[in-house]
């Protein structure tokens, strides 16, 4: 079996998610932001005519959230019957991954969300994270997020 995911970069790191829950990659453009609203709500947008939550995913993964790259994106995915927006420090390209370059995580790795982490890539020397975008956000945090734009 093949799987098709879009990479990108958070910092040095690099991580991927399927692209069948992708809508679309833009430009970083005007994000308003939302009062009161969690520290890695970077806030809302306004994606042809729809609003929608931007997540930075260096506050959301705890990282280290330096200064927003002119690289940047902002990767749109699907949840469930709603759009977000993944801040993301650049997007990689497009890799077609084969059952043997994917290891399963291991069971142990403490401190994240069981299912966050859907596989481990190996690519030469490099390590690809794949991300399980339907577990990004807790269903509070998503229920959060629709309360959020439909104030906005």
């Amino acid at each position: 079996m093949e799987l098709k995911v879009v990479s990108f970069l958070l910092g040095e790191e690099k991580f991927a998610l399927d692209i069948m829950v992708i809508d679309s990659i833009v430009e970083v453009g005007k994000i308003v932001k939302i009062p009161e609203s969690r520290e890695y709500v970077e806030g809302v947008m306004n994606l042809r005519g729809n609003v929608i939550p931007v997540i930075n995913l260096k506050k959301k993964f705890k990282m280290k959230d330096v200064e927003r790259k002119p690289s940047a994106k902002i990767i749109v995915v699907n949840l469930d019957d709603r759009r977000v927006g993944l801040l993301v420090d650049q997007v990689h390209e497009v890799l077609t991954l084969t059952d043997q370059q994917i290891e399963q995580p291991p069971a142990d790795i403490s401190g994240t969300k069981s299912n966050l982490v859907l596989g481990i890539a190996k690519l030469g020397e490099e390590l690809l994270i794949i991300l399980n975008a339907k577990e990004i956000l807790s269903t509070q945090e998503q229920i959060e997020l629709v309360n959020l734009t439909s104030k906005a």
